[in-house]
């Protein structure tokens, strides 16, 4: 399990759903979907969807699951593929992760149907 906390904050990998979890002091406040696709040596990982629930907005939540999100999937060989409209937002804004990044094609959308 991958976690990194800052200030009371966890982002924590939980495959088992596919997805990213955020917690703030143990609360659970939002994730981040993914689906990978592919194998060694360039797997794909598909992000989807993100939610940082209603009582936790307007702390910068999202833009910290997200970083953490990516540059784990990154650090464990994944190439990025952004299909959620705020991972693409963030990785327009975001730079450090271009060279790891995929553009969306029909493969992927086929993938989350």
């Amino acid at each position: 399990m991958n976690d990194q906390n800052q200030q009371g904050v966890t982002v924590r990998d939980n495959p088992e759903k596919g997805r990213f979890d955020i917690l703030v002091e143990g609360a659970h406040a939002g994730f981040s979907m993914y689906k990978d696709l592919g194998a060694a040596p360039v797997p794909q990982r598909i992000f989807y969807h993100t939610v940082v629930f209603d009582e936790f907005e307007g702390r910068g939540l999202a833009g910290i699951l997200t970083r953490t999100a990516l540059s784990t999937s990154v650090q464990a060989g994944h190439r990025i593929v952004a299909v959620c409209p705020y991972v693409k937002k963030w990785l327009s804004r975001h730079h450090d992760f271009d060279d790891a990044t995929d553009p969306v094609s029909l493969e992927h959308l086929r993938t989350l149907r």
